[in-house]
């Protein structure tokens, strides 16, 4: 087992723990079976939170102050995405030691649907989305930054890995049913990039050295997802495990 804590920092639009109703209903825990799964084998466990839909930047500065208060100086081994790979090439906080980086289904150039939505909404529309979005309090500085475009000639020109800290990642490729909320988005990724989760394609996912491909597994069984959804909606309807 890893002898060092193993970060996990949720990626686009997630959360550390989502009330859904209040106090009176369990939260829902983003990392929710992966955690637990982890602590039960003795491995030492940091979740990190950062602003939802903020741009790297942003999320990548709070996730470094994370690491640093909880860490309390040990050498880490982080499960992220791309915030982590802007903090630890180019943020590079003196407090945190990191050992090796592993991302999942991380788009690394981008994805074709995101391409897609900027295209179907239009430069004239955009600043009235961004205002809307705005007036929900939902931060919009991430979603441009996932169009190829900017991963090809913004990010990761600028971004390279750090010596001294390993790379490693994993893809997914999903072949969605009829009713998936994924079946659109993943034949429009498909058409421009091939196998996918949904909304990664397996190339995009490739940094560092890869590991594999997860067959059978969208982007949100990647987080478990799927699975505790269906457990919070037993236990709300008054059952236990």
């Amino acid at each position: 087992k890893p002898q060092n804590p193993i970060v996990l920092a949720h990626g686009l639009l997630g959360f550390d723990e989502l009330r859904l109703a209040g106090p009176r209903l369990p939260g829902v825990h983003y990392w929710r079976g992966i955690a637990e799964a982890m602590r039960g084998n003795g491995i030492e466990v940091i979740t990190t939170h950062v602003p939802a839909s903020s741009s790297i930047e942003e999320r990548a500065a709070k996730l470094g102050s994370d690491i640093e208060a909880k860490a309390q100086g040990k050498s880490v081994n982080i499960i992220a995405g791309l915030d982590s790979r802007y903090m630890i090439s180019r943020l590079k906080p003196p407090n945190v030691k990191v050992m090796s980086l592993t991302t999942i289904a991380s788009p690394h150039r981008g994805s074709a649907f995101a391409d897609y939505v900027f295209e179907q909404i239009g430069p004239t529309n955009l600043p009235r989305v961004y205002l809307a979005l705005k007036s929900l309090g939902v931060r919009t500085g991430a979603f441009s930054q996932l169009t190829r475009r900017y991963m090809r000639e913004d990010f990761n020109p600028k971004t390279p890995d750090r010596e001294g800290v390993r790379y490693f990642s994993y893809g997914a490729s999903v072949d969605p049913a009829i009713w998936s909320a994924f079946r659109r988005s993943h034949r429009i990724v498909y058409e421009h990039e091939g196998p996918n989760d949904g909304l990664v394609s397996v190339n995009s996912s490739q940094w560092g050295e890869y590991k594999g491909t997860l067959m059978d597994v969208s982007h949100l069984d990647l987080i478990n997802w799927t699975n505790r959804l269906r457990w919070l909606v037993w236990e709300m309807t008054g059952n236990r495990r």
